[in-house]
């Protein structure tokens, strides 16, 4: 029997506005309103603002990881959302960051873990 421990969300946002991915402290603020909202408890976070803009970052959160890396000169974000327990949360939260970065398009996959 095979047991479904967690929600891994991995997605690529395009036509994102430059403006929102360029500097650590508004993708840091975007994600840590993330986890408030959905519901997630967060344990830690490391940033990395690149020389003139671009953004990787990673919240450790009790249920698992959110991590995320900007390329504004491409509009692009690459998110990861992974979540054990209640598999609504990663899901919350992957709405929540489509509402807050507006991306023109994006896929994502979905998996179910364990």
């Amino acid at each position: 029997m095979k047991t479904i421990v967690g929600k891994h969300i991995i997605a690529e946002l395009y036509g994102v506005d430059p403006e929102l991915i360029s500097k650590e402290g508004e993708v840091r603020k975007i994600i840590e309103d993330v986890v408030v909202k959905a519901k997630l408890n967060k344990v830690g976070a490391i940033f990395k603002q690149f020389d003139v803009h671009g953004v990787t970052g990673i919240v450790l959160i009790a249920e698992s990881h959110i991590s995320i890396h900007t390329w504004p000169e491409y509009g692009l974000v690459n998110l990861d959302i992974f979540t054990c327990g209640d598999n609504k949360k990663a899901e919350k939260a992957f709405k929540l960051f489509l509402k807050k970065f507006k991306p023109k398009s994006y896929r994502h996959y979905l998996l179910d873990r364990g």
